[in-house]
This record gives structure tokens, C-alpha cells and sequence, in this order.
């Protein structure tokens, strides 16, 4: 029976205020400014050294906040860990400032790594990595020595390894045919193996240096591979490209896959 005098039966919606309805949006701005600055940001990936897993033209969702030091107010609301062995991590270039890339973390402190055809063995166990691929296998007439058999050739200019720094520092982590990956660093490698520009050339990815773990593809494109030094021309003709071709060169399978 109902209530004298009461405006809203129990059941009824009462319809939004514009004071409320700002109130509302002001919230939910704030959380997603919060969630893009902190914990989350997006990244393109622009060459092809982790194919088959990514490939060239995917745009990642990164979760930023997985692998940061743990903050006290927020340690025990949010996942956080040191990467682990197989994570596919996006990092700080330790050989060229400013410079992201996004590998899978093969070794972990205390790793001992080596490479024997082109092969993963890590602490004497040659690895089962179902997402790698080789695309470029060695033979006579390009060896690839020092990429394949790992770090059993020392490093040189002659071994594609233009890192005087690496070269250097490369043989104090040698021991017994092995490299051991030292505290605080990781050792990472490209899944497309034969074409990867990675560890075995300029080290191991400092701690300090990972910006955090790829959650999933949210959109993927068919395009070329770019690089860091894009010029503002080539920068306008991939826009042009996007915006031409869309829906063609959209590869909507691609879209929300997670990574692995």
C-alpha cells in the first residue's frame, strides 16, 4: 500500500541531476587518468623480432605497474613481481637512450645460458619454446657463429656486435661456456630468433630499465617496419596509410589476444 505524500515508490529510478551526472563523469575521468599515468599505457610494435608472437603494426596494452618497486599504499592492491622466466617484458634500451623494445625474458639472476644451432640451454636444460621461430638458419655462407652457438665465440664487429661496451664487459659473465645473467639484470631474447637484435649483442636489461608486461593486442595493422629515426615524411605517409586503409589492413582477428 502505498506511503502518503512519498514521491519515489520503492522500484522507481529517479532520473540523473546535471549536477550528479558531472560529478559521475569528473569520477570516472579521474579513474582512467589514473589508470593510463599509472598503471596502464599502450605501445606499437615496429619490427619483427618477436614474430611470430607480435608482429609488426600490433598496439599493446602494457601493464606498467606489474614489475615497479612495490609502493607501500598500493602493495597490497596490486600483482606486483620481478619478471619471470618466459614473461614478455617491454624495457629501456640499455644500448640507445629513449629507445623501447619488448623481448621475452630467457634468464632470470643466477641464469646460466647458453646457445649450441641456435637452441636455448639454461642451466644445463635445452628449453622447449613453442613460440619461437628461425627463419634465417646458418649455412655455409653466413655461419652466424656467435648468434647461434652462443657465447662461445667472443664478441667482435665481424659478429655483428657494435657495442663496444658489451664487448668488453661480455667475458667477465662467461663461466664454463656459459653466460651467467648477474643480480638485478635479465637476459632477453626476440622470439624470431634468426632476426633479433637482443642480448647476445648489446647485454643484459638492467632492473631500472623494464617499464612493464604486455597484457594484450588491442588493434593490429598490416604496415612495414619502421624504426626510431622515422622521418616526419615517413611518419605522414604511414598516418595516410592508416587512415586509407582502415578497415582492409586492420587484422581484427588480432584484436584483445592476449599475450603469452
Amino acid at each position: 500500500m502505498p506511503v502518503q505524500g512519498k514521491a519515489i515508490q520503492e522500484g522507481t529510478v529517479q532520473k540523473e541531476t546535471m549536477v550528479e551526472f558531472l560529478a559521475s563523469l569528473a569520477g570516472t575521468l579521474v579513474t582512467l587518468f589514473f589508470i593510463i599515468t599509472f598503471v596502464a599505457q599502450t605501445f606499437a610494435i615496429p619490427s619483427g623480432s618477436m614474430e611470430k608472437t607480435l608482429l609488426v603494426g600490433d598496439h599493446l596494452v602494457v601493464n606498467r605497474e606489474q614489475f615497479a618497486p612495490a609502493s607501500r599504499w598500493l602493495g597490497s592492491l596490486l600483482p606486483y613481481r620481478n619478471p619471470t622466466r618466459g614473461d614478455v617484458i617491454v624495457f629501456m634500451s640499455p644500448e640507445q637512450p629513449g629507445l623501447i623494445l619488448v623481448k621475452r625474458v630467457v634468464g632470470i639472476p643466477g641464469d646460466r645460458i647458453h646457445l649450441h644451432d641456435g637452441q636455448v640451454y639454461r642451466n644445463g636444460w635445452k628449453l622447449d619454446e613453442p613460440y619461437t621461430q628461425h627463419t634465417d638458419p646458418a649455412d655455409d655462407s653466413y655461419p652466424a657463429t656467435y648468434r647461434d652457438d652462443f657465447p662461445s665465440v667472443p664478441p667482435s664487429s665481424m659478429a655483428n656486435v657494435s657495442n663496444e661496451r658489451w664487448r668488453e664487459a661480455m667475458p667477465q659473465y662467461v663461466h664454463d661456456g656459459d653466460i651467467v645473467v648477474p643480480p638485478n639484470s635479465y637476459f632477453a631474447m626476440g622470439d624470431n630468433r634468426d632476426n633479433s637484435y637482443d642480448s647476445r649483442y648489446w647485454g643484459f636489461v638492467p632492473q631500472q630499465n623494464l617499464i612493464g608486461r604486455p597484457l594484450f593486442i588491442y588493434w593490429s595493422i598490416k604496415t612495414n617496419e619502421y624504426g626510431p629515426d622515422m622521418s616526419f615524411a615517413d611518419q605522414l605517409r604511414m598516418a595516410a596509410h592508416t587512415i586509407l586503409h582502415f578497415f582492409s589492413a586492420t587484422r581484427w582477428s588480432r584484436s584483445f589476444t592476449l599475450i603469452r
